[in-house]
């Protein structure tokens, strides 16, 4: 499903990832840990592809058989739009959207039809609880709800993986816990694959399995 090979990155002078190797499988749910500074996050950017690796001739990233370090700007925008999901800390909805629109952004960059965008989302939506707050705009939801929003846009557009950086970590207890439960559910409705980024003990121990990071590697 994701196979990651000796992948580098530096920022100027500082090493971040120190050739790091990595495999997951279909419908895995996979929990990153480590201090801060760890590399958990940048390693995360560059498996979803929203950073690039170091230039390695040695190095790849393989996404459902696909070698991303391979495409172009276009084609890799294409690729994420199409195969990757992202949840985030912050939830990053548009506050001047509804619920429902934030869930269709993926699906209108995809050129689906505005009908069925908003039958996909509605379902989505429903799905995680929200048929009767999709028409609210961020604001109008509690932080627990606008995550569950996030989640339902990332599923938009049928994603082979769910990239997730610290996603409870702005929610109280109750909210967080609620979360957690729901990538397990998501992962056996929809065959979901999640690699997740936390210091939620909780969540990391949940996990299918558990990866340690320090000082760029992924401990053994």
């Amino acid at each position: 499903m994701i196979k990651a090979t000796n992948i580098f990155k530096h920022y100027g002078d500082l090493k971040v990832l120190n050739g790091v190797d990595l495999q997951i499988n279909k419908k895995e749910i996979v929990s990153i840990v480590g201090k801060s500074g760890a590399g958990k996050t940048t390693l995360l950017q560059i498996l979803g592809t929203l950073e690039h690796a170091d230039s390695n001739q040695n190095s790849s990233i393989e996404i459902n058989a696909t070698d991303v370090t391979q495409l172009n700007t276009r084609q890799l925008a294409e690729f994420r739009n199409k195969n990757i999901g992202f949840i985030f800390q912050f939830h990053q909805l548009l506050p001047e959207f509804s619920a429902l629109e934030n869930v269709c952004i993926p699906a209108w960059i995809k050129q689906l039809s505005t009908n069925d965008a908003n039958k996909k989302a509605e379902e989505l939506l429903d799905f995680l609880g929200l048929k009767d707050r999709m028409h609210h705009k961020p604001s109008q939801l509690s932080g627990g709800e606008q995550q569950r929003v996030a989640v339902a846009r990332a599923l938009m557009n049928n994603p082979s993986v769910v990239f997730a950086d610290e996603p409870s970590g702005n929610l109280d207890s109750f909210s967080a816990e609620n979360l957690h439960q729901l990538f397990f559910k998501l992962r056996d409705e929809f065959d979901q694959t999640f690699v997740i980024v936390t210091h939620n003990k909780e969540l990391a121990n949940m996990a299918d399995r558990k990866l340690q990071m320090q000082d760029g590697n992924i401990l053994s």
